[in-house]
């Protein structure tokens, strides 16, 4: 299977508390200046008192999944090779629950780290059908969540129909 035995047994460590301010810094600052790349927010976070390289930031940044949002080069320009899939939902009227749902997974920074929020949301009413938040980022929690939100509607149905016959 060519699996090393210390791939198999090793255990990942925790941020240390260092890093965790450090990341808490960074998530404040590129909410302020998401245009930031790695030089200038390891100036800005010299500027705040923390003594960091930018292989450090990099690190962390790449761990939070941040990236600096800027115009890349010949972002309209499409290859005429790759199919283009039409967005279904243009030109249609939603004007009622159920017809169209939406996901959403966003992370929340905590104490000791990150977790992950996932949320099913029903477009028309803006209501959540049902959300999950796990440590990781995997599918199991986001699938749960996914039937939580069709067993709900599937009790709902059955109950409108049982209020419709008493």
């Amino acid at each position: 299977m060519s699996l090393t035995r210390s791939n198999l047994y090793y255990a990942g460590q925790p941020e240390n508390p260092e890093n965790l301010s450090i990341m808490e810094a960074i998530d404040r600052q590129y909410l302020k200046t998401p245009f930031y790349g790695i030089r200038k927010m390891t100036v800005e976070l010299n500027n705040q008192g923390f003594l960091v390289n930018h292989k450090r930031v990099q690190r962390l940044m790449r761990l939070m999944g941040l990236v600096a949002i800027y115009q890349k080069p010949k972002t309209t320009c499409r290859n005429p090779q790759h199919k283009v899939y039409p967005y279904l939902l243009r030109g249609l009227v939603i004007d009622r629950p159920n017809q169209v749902w939406a996901a959403d997974i966003t992370y929340i920074p905590m104490a000791h780290g990150f977790v992950y929020l996932v949320a099913i949301i029903d477009w028309h009413s803006r209501y959540v059908l049902s959300w999950r938040i796990s440590t990781t980022m995997d599918t199991t929690f986001c699938l749960e969540a996914l039937n939580e939100a069709l067993e709900r509607q599937d009790i709902l149905k059955v109950v409108r129909v049982l209020s419709r016959r008493g």
